[in-house]
């Protein structure tokens, strides 16, 4: 399966010699289970050492090892670090798909294959670079049982020989992947010295691709989405995680595992945190959602198909009003879908999740960044609120790798919302469980175990009036639907507003979330180079709308909304909230394929709907 269309270069009648530096898409194709995934890593960091922008992509088979894997390293100066659709440099290591691999290049680009392959035979318009990598390999690693992982560690070698990346920063590389191992640290080493080696004393850099030292990461990290929210789960103070495992969401939770090991365990031993794999979805949801009540902060991390299991107990929260976060890292849908590819497809159903007239609260990160601040955002929306909060996160942000700045210290103090305790009801005498006492539709609660005898010990979620009686007259149901939406409007003025860009007298609007960001910032800059069309640019980050939103749309004559869905998810959510004559501006850009958004797609559908 090759991973990229064949764009046609400005030069696509020949050769290009221009020399291009710090401006690549490289890919590595090979097998899953073939130890490629630390080679490419090392690849990554090597040039993220050299001072330049960098991102990591992975595409790799759901089921088994043996299938084809992809890892894309996109090296950009400008700090563009979306998808690239081009692919610019293929290192060719899987003999299943080298040869649809190599047929999708645009003409100009570098292959670097495997000797047997033989692939400079398909094609007069690509460079070709042939490596006999088992003759290479075998001096280096005696024991043949080894040599199927080593072998990856030598086209990262030739490639920092071919791309003029600092064997000094490979080997840099090398130590930190394998810090704890300074035998099999040697031994790649060793390997990926014999590659550069061989690609200095026998191949001629015929490609225009280079890697140059520059000034651009410094102070910066490499990290994914799921361990930075994992980082950030626990800054924020949960104290409890069930989960079922789930791609690709596992890694949330099992990250977060080995931080509260070494963080949230006290002198003695005693850990001051639970986390339970639960026997299914259903059950991870309902352990949150009595944590909640509880008192606990609690969260699960699951994907869509987890998110449609978990709909009764999303309604019973909504309901009882009980706080909880639930990560939604999203993947190709409908049913089992496409578990290893990436997709923004549960928004309108996570929004309206459950049963009856019920609305949920969703906070978008685009970066690592906010995987790490909103996770604060999260446990304090949800005590707040008494409702449970999904952070809609996705495959791509939440596996792959991103530069990113170092994650600041919370300052924002935890906000436990509206809890009265005994001092308080000492004071009151009591209080009414589901009573709107200061316009805002939020009720007063307290905690399990409250010593005082008008506190509350049970959660109604039947039909109730507004002191948590059991009820069933029309106009106590009524009132209390009307306090709950009261209190999702409410929300509208708290929830993290959206980032706003503008251009020079745009009558063109963008409107984006999430990891589309990427691929939208830098059509902006291929829209404005190419086309001179300047735009604004909204990026969403969460849901309810806020007012920004409804003034942006009402600011320019088209608005594009860019996500990644069949549907136009988000754009049906906006439609909801704006005023009628307002929903002929809006457009949609659509993307379904299972890969991170690229700028051209971008760039190419808005001028073809611009009729440029």
């Amino acid at each position: 399966m090759a991973t990229s269309d064949v764009v046609p270069r400005e030069s696509a009648g020949g050769m290009n010699k221009q020399r291009i530096v710090n401006d690549m898409s490289i890919q590595v194709a090979t097998v899953n289970g073939s130890g490629s995934q630390s080679s490419n890593t090392v690849l990554l960091r090597s040039i993220f050492q050299m001072g330049v922008p960098v991102s990591g992509k992975n595409m790799f088979p759901s089921n088994i090892a043996g299938l084809p894997t992809w890892y894309t390293i996109r090296a950009n100066k400008n700090g563009y670090i979306g998808r690239k659709k081009e692919i610019d440099f293929l290192v060719a290591m899987n003999p299943e798909t080298a040869t649809e691999d190599t047929m999708s290049l645009a003409p100009g680009a570098s292959v670097l294959y495997d000797e047997p392959l033989a692939l400079h035979k398909l094609r007069n318009d690509l460079i070709f670079y042939s490596v006999p990598y088992d003759k290479i390999v075998a001096p280096v690693c005696p024991e043949a049982k080894l040599r199927k992982l080593v072998k990856n560690m030598v086209y990262v070698g030739v490639v920092a020989a071919l791309l003029t990346i600092d064997m000094a920063e490979v080997e840099k590389a090398i130590r930190k992947q394998f810090a704890k191992k300074a035998k099999a640290a040697n031994l790649n080493l060793a390997a990926a010295q014999a590659g550069f080696d061989y690609a200095k004393a026998n191949l001629q850099k015929r490609g225009v691709f280079y890697i140059e030292r520059m000034d651009k990461t410094a102070g910066k990290i490499i990290i994914d989405g799921n361990s930075a929210a994992a980082l950030g789960c626990m800054f924020a103070g949960c104290t409890v995680v069930t989960w079922y495992p789930i791609t690709p969401s596992s890694s949330l939770v099992e990250t977060m595992i080995e931080y509260m090991k070494e963080y949230r365990i006290d002198p003695d031993g005693k850990a001051t945190f639970a986390i339970v794999q639960a026997e299914d979805e259903l059950a991870a949801i309902g352990m949150v959602v009595g944590a909640g009540w509880a008192g606990a902060r609690s969260m699960t991390a699951t994907a869509g198909p987890g998110i449609s299991l978990m709909s009764e107990f999303a309604g019973l929260a909504y309901y009882v009003e009980v706080p909880g976060v639930i990560w939604d890292i999203q993947r190709v849908g409908p049913s089992t879908g496409l578990p290893t590819r990436t997709s923004q497809g549960d928004i309108l159903s996570t929004a309206f999740l459950s049963h009856g007239d019920t609305k949920n609260i969703l906070l978008i990160p685009c970066s690592v960044e906010e995987c790490f601040s909103m996770a604060t955002d999260a446990f304090n929306l949800a005590e707040q609120f008494q409702t449970l909060v999904f952070v809609m996160s996705d495959l791509d942000l939440g596996m792959n790798n991103w530069m990113a700045d170092p994650f600041h210290y919370p300052t924002t103090p935890i906000k436990r919302g509206k809890v009265l305790g005994k001092e308080d009801l000492d004071r009151l005498g009591g209080f009414a469980r589901y009573k709107d006492v200061d316009g805002d539709g939020v009720g007063y609660r307290t905690l399990p175990g409250t010593q005082h005898p008008a506190a509350a010990y049970f959660a109604r979620g039947s039909g109730h009036n507004e002191k948590a009686q059991y009820s069933e007259r029309a106009d106590d149901f009524e009132n209390n639907m009307e306090r709950l939406n009261r209190k999702f409007e409410t929300a509208r003025s708290f929830v993290p507003r959206p980032e706003i860009t503008k251009g020079n007298d745009a009558k063109i609007g963008i409107i984006g979330y999430g990891t589309s960001h990427w691929g939208i910032t830098e059509s902006r800059d291929q829209l404005r180079a190419e086309y001179g069309i300047e735009t604004d640019y909204l990026r969403l980050r969460a849901y309810p709308f806020t007012r920004e939103v409804h003034e942006f749309v009402e600011q320019h004559e088209h608005v594009y909304l860019v996500e990644q869905n069949r549907d136009a998810q988000m754009l049906s959510l906006l439609k909801l909230d704006l005023k009628p004559e307002l929903t002929p501006r809006l457009r949609s850009i659509a993307h379904i394929t299972g890969l991170p958004l690229d700028a051209r797609s971008i760039t190419d559908e808005l001028t073809s709907m611009e009729g440029k």
